[in-house]
């Protein structure tokens, strides 16, 4: 079956090692677009992270937010799907990471959150064991980002747990697996994220079938990290990059060039445009 749609991690996979989306990249992706095959991003990032690179390039309607917790329809403006933690659940899980001592983000309608505090310091002493210029860009700083996610317990996208040692994560990973109702995944080494309980790329991805009416087969899908794993088993074709993590490359069937060397374009190249 011809490939009608390639769903497209961010972070690790279309965006390189200098966080933009390559000549080469964007020509692929643009080039299958004008073919008629559907190109949609699904990331990790709230909508208020993505890159301009994305709204920059042509074909491009739809995005897959919060590892899929939210659509929405850039032709429109609007989110057309929503697929949040329950209220319970948020709250036993800040009743756990409060007796922990993490960097906590909170992910609600499109925007990340983190505390004031650690926002301050960051921006006060230019060091941080995450990227600082993207904590500063994408983060939101609130007083107390507890408080502030139990306000909005209804609708947390998700809740990220930033790891500065991250020998401390396969412990409450354990933990975290607790939660009722909860998924729990990873889309860099330093994090773990806490989603619904029904949330993923591949969930939203089964929406977006619904929408263009294609079956699984007929879908190509790229990633690097954990939480692409799920959307990478969704897909006919499922494509890890060089870089990405043993686990990712195990659900591929093919795996193309690291992020930093054009691997979205190659799989593009070979599997869509045929050349």
């Amino acid at each position: 079956m011809a490939i009608k749609l390639i769903a497209l991690d961010l972070d690790g996979t279309t965006i390189n090692n200098d966080r933009v989306i390559s000549r080469r990249n964007r020509e692929a992706l643009e080039k299958a677009s004008e073919q008629g095959v559907k190109v949609v991003i699904a990331t990790g990032r709230p909508f208020s992270a993505l890159p301009e690179d994305v709204f920059e390039m042509k074909g491009v309607r739809y995005v897959l937010t919060s590892n899929g917790a939210a659509i929405t329809d850039l032709e429109k403006g609007e989110t057309i799907y929503r697929n949040c933690l329950s209220a319970d659940t948020v709250e036993r899980a800040v009743a756990l990471l409060k007796s922990c001592s993490y960097v906590i983000e909170g992910f609600v309608g499109g925007n990340a959150y983190i505390a004031k505090d650690y926002y301050d310091k960051v921006k006060r002493t230019g060091k941080s064991f995450r990227d600082v210029s993207y904590i500063l860009s994408t983060r939101r700083p609130v007083e107390d980002i507890y408080g502030f996610i139990l306000e909005h317990r209804e609708e947390i996208e998700n809740i990220n747990v930033n790891f500065e040692n991250i020998e401390e994560k396969p412990a409450m990973r354990e933990r975290l697996l607790l939660l009722p109702n909860a998924t729990i995944t990873s889309s860099f080494k330093h994090n773990l994220e806490i989603g619904g309980a029904t949330t993923s790329k591949a969930e939203a991805l089964r929406k977006m079938r619904e929408i263009f009416g294609i079956e699984s087969r007929e879908i190509m899908a790229v990633g690097d990290s954990p939480n692409d794993i799920a959307m990478l088993r969704e897909a006919g074709l499922p494509v890890a990059v060089a870089n990405a993590e043993d686990e990712v490359k195990e659900a591929a069937e093919y795996i193309a060039p690291s992020n930093h060397d054009d691997g979205v374009a190659d799989a593009v190249e070979r599997f869509v445009l045929k050349i």
